[in-house]
């Protein structure tokens, strides 16, 4: 007898299920498990101060600087150097404001400018119609030079603390400065002046 044929069906079942390797690419990844973070507790925390409001820090006031009395000065000086000033008029003029004030000496140098005064000179010089004086001249420029003088004279006895009312020009004092030759073996008039004051107090009668 024949042998009856197998339906494919049958072949199936008879054979062997089989589950096949799964392949690297049907893998299926799993979720890596994260450790559940903690939070530090507040238990070893010392407790929180409540703010403090800053105090604006003053500063400390600096105590003014006291300034020191200056000392007063004996006398006070001032100097004219390498003056183009003729030295027999700067002499004269010397002679004529000594042991005078600094104001009177102004003054009267600015009237000698001005053509109102003349100062006392020595030879065969026209007489002046003045009173006290016999014969003289007016030396304009160098009576200027001496304004500069007279002022600086002044700045130094107020800045030496000495009283300007009781002041007195003591000495004036004219001599020759280095000289410049000039052509025909002449020189020009160069002139030094020293200027002295102090103060002198008047006796009262």
């Amino acid at each position: 007898m024949e042998r009856p044929l197998e339906k494919p069906a049958d072949k199936k079942l008879n054979r062997e299920l089989k589950v096949p390797a799964p392949s690297k690419a049907n893998k299926i990844e799993k979720p890596v498990e994260q450790a559940p973070i903690t939070k530090p507790s507040n238990e070893n925390k010392p407790a929180e101060q409540p703010n403090e409001k800053a105090v604006p820090v003053q500063p400390v006031p600096s105590k003014p600087e006291q300034e020191k009395p200056k000392a007063k000065k004996e006398q006070a000086i001032a100097r004219g150097l390498n003056l183009h000033a003729s030295k027999k008029h700067c002499m004269y003029i010397c002679s004529f404001i000594k042991n005078k004030p600094i104001e009177q000496s102004l003054k009267e140098l600015q009237e000698v400018i001005s053509m109102k005064r003349a100062i006392p000179f020595k030879g065969e010089i026209p007489h002046r119609s003045q009173k006290g004086i016999m014969s003289g001249r007016y030396p304009v420029k160098v009576s200027g030079q001496f304004i500069y003088i007279l002022k600086a004279l002044k700045g130094n006895i107020i800045s030496g603390n000495m009283d300007l009312d009781k002041a007195r020009i003591t000495e004036a004092s004219a001599s020759w400065a280095s000289r410049p030759q000039k052509r025909g073996g002449m020189r020009f008039k160069r002139t030094n002046v020293i200027l002295k004051a102090k103060e002198i107090q008047e006796d009262k009668k």
